[in-house]
């Protein structure tokens, strides 16, 4: 049973973005870690992203018992009853506010809860009814490097801006991959994403147009002082191998094949990214790159 409603948290969209925070709170930290406030940030943002998802489960119940990879979905096939995975949601959403609340600062803590309601209440109803849902989906995503970075510096500042339009851009093509690999499931659910709605070539230019913009967005960390050309080399090659796979899009047969080349890949994008940022952090970006015009 304890397997069971782990999994109405969705252990696999925690990491996910227990990896971005992780990373959000390491460029904030500028090379001085506080181990122990690392710990409360991500158990406290781990805790409000799994009753998320628990919500999440509850309101995509009906839809979920129609899609192949969802059918066996606790709430769905009904082994866990609503009102226990709403008490256990609750739970959770307290105990993670709370945590945060006891050992981070308020900022953090109305982030945490923006990203809740915009995933819970906005695009958890929103995909059901608009194409437009998937960028609603890639705002609150984007939530966790941002509590990662406000835990550490108290102030939401061009570094947490960066971070948040990064991951914002990143999950659009990561979504869209999904979306395309997924096609049938999400038919099945009258679910309109781009894919159905527009069809796989249109799709196809918006992720290449949302991979460009991310390809570009990530040099603005080292740009801006926050990070060193280590993390510019190996984050541009990673980047550089995303685009030519994008594009390679437009040529190849098999669409949904090529399509889960894409997601796996943008897997190893974020991870690249995020460790990249972790281990490359400008201890005092406002005196590097940041300052590239100087004093004559």
């Amino acid at each position: 049973m304890i397997k069971t409603y782990l999994s109405l948290t969705k252990p696999g969209i925690i990491f996910g973005n227990a990896i971005t925070a992780a990373a959000g709170f390491a460029l904030a930290s500028k090379g001085h870690f506080n181990f122990g406030l690392f710990l409360a940030t991500l158990v406290g943002i781990s805790l409000i992203i799994g009753s998320a998802c628990v919500f999440n489960n509850y309101i995509d119940r009906i839809a979920d018992e129609k899609m192949t990879r969802t059918k066996n979905r606790a709430l769905a096939t009904g082994l866990v009853s609503i009102r226990s995975a709403i008490l256990f949601g609750i739970s959770l959403g307290v105990l993670g506010t709370f945590t945060l609340s006891f050992y981070t600062n308020l900022l953090t803590v109305l982030v945490a809860t923006a990203g809740f309601f915009v995933y819970v209440v906005l695009y958890s109803n929103l995909k059901y009814r608009s194409i437009y849902g998937t960028i609603i989906g890639s705002i609150a995503g984007a939530v966790p490097p941002v509590v990662g970075y406000c835990a550490v510096s108290n102030i939401f500042d061009t570094g947490a801006f960066i971070l948040f339009l990064l991951i914002s851009l990143w999950q659009m093509p990561h979504f869209f991959a999904i979306a395309m690999y997924r096609f049938d499931d999400y038919a099945a659910a009258s679910i309109p994403v781009l894919p159905i709605v527009k069809g796989m070539h249109t799709t196809k230019v918006h992720m290449l147009l949302y991979v460009i913009a991310f390809t570009l967005t990530t040099l603005m960390l080292t740009v801006f002082g926050y990070t060193g050309y280590a993390y510019l080399t190996i984050t541009g090659l990673v980047c550089l191998t995303w685009l030519i796979l994008c594009i390679k899009g437009f040529t190849i047969g098999d669409d949904k094949l090529w399509a889960k080349s894409m997601f796996r890949f943008s897997l190893i994008v974020v991870m690249a990214l995020s460790a990249m940022i972790a281990v490359d952090v400008v201890k005092d970006h406002e005196a590097s790159a940041i300052a590239l015009v100087q004093d004559t």
